[in-house]
């Protein structure tokens, strides 16, 4: 039996002569562990119970820190997450060998997309130069210099998730091959430059392909994410992209597409591996 499946009963067992009785039924039965702090959903019935609900999720699962999971939003994909119990948001979440070093609190880390993380590591060649335009603290780009064995232009534009960047990068001993520039992606002065571009924002990606495509080498690849209804897909988001390509004199070729996970209710987060030509 596995430590998930008992950690329930005794979670139960702890709090329930706490709580009026159809309270126990509502307790969050999935959660989401990023190093040692937790994030947890908590129903509008159990705000009154919130704390000392997660002072025994953290008991139990021996976090430090819990938060209450809320809404993701702005520009910098920020968490604005409420702490329930602890204080310390900062943590380094160890993946795939990797150090991933960063505030729960209000830098957004899905663990839903580790396959796609582990990808990135598999894709990646040693030598060939990576320019990731939305690097955050490294989700992507860190498995391309740390197992790829690539070098790395990490991009990242808020200066509270650029520290964590450059701390990553350091965790991870990779400075010899990986560089941090706290910028907009769109100011970066290199053009023809890059074997393969990391596109990984969503809602608004599509913004920044002309910018992409004058970084890319001829025949460069671009791993190109974002955020598509279901009733457009499959043809989108790929044709989006083609179109903005050839407005720019590219042509594209699609390499791979794969779905990430549902971001909202008919809604798909979506990567497309795309290959760029120079008419």
């Amino acid at each position: 039996m596995t430590r998930t499946q008992l950690i329930k009963p005794r979670i139960r067992e702890m709090i329930s002569g706490e709580l009026p009785e159809g309270l126990v039924k509502m307790l969050p039965k999935h959660w989401v562990r990023i190093g040692d702090v937790l994030i947890i959903p908590i129903r509008p019935e159990l705000e009154p119970y919130k704390h000392r609900i997660a002072e025994v999720y953290a008991e139990v699962l021996g976090a430090k820190t819990v938060l209450r999971k809320g809404r993701i939003g702005g520009e910098f994909r920020e968490t604005n997450y409420e702490i329930l119990y602890g204080n310390d948001t900062v943590t380094i979440h160890i993946e795939n060998g990797i150090r991933y070093k960063l505030d729960v609190a209000r830098i957004m880390f899905s663990p839903a997309n580790v396959k796609e993380r582990v990808r990135m590591a598999e894709v990646a060649k040693p030598g060939e130069l990576v320019v990731d335009m939305f690097a955050g603290i490294g989700h992507l780009s860190l498995p391309m210099a740390v197992h790829g064995k690539a070098r790395v232009i990490a991009i990242e534009k808020s200066p509270y998730t650029f520290r964590f960047l450059v701390e990553n990068i350091e965790l991870n001993k990779v400075q010899d091959r990986m560089t941090a520039y706290n910028i907009d992606n769109r100011d970066f002065p290199g053009e023809n430059i890059a074997d393969r571009i990391l596109m990984g924002y969503v809602v608004t990606t599509h913004e920044f392909i002309p910018k992409a495509l004058s970084i890319a080498k001829d025949e460069a690849i671009i791993h190109y994410h974002n955020t598509v209804p279901e009733r457009l897909m499959p043809d989108e988001p790929f044709r989006t992209f083609r179109n903005i390509a050839r407005e720019h004199g590219y042509e594209a070729e699609k390499l791979n597409e794969l779905v990430i996970k549902r971001y909202a209710p008919g809604v798909w987060h979506v990567v497309v591996d795309v290959r760029v030509f120079k008419k």
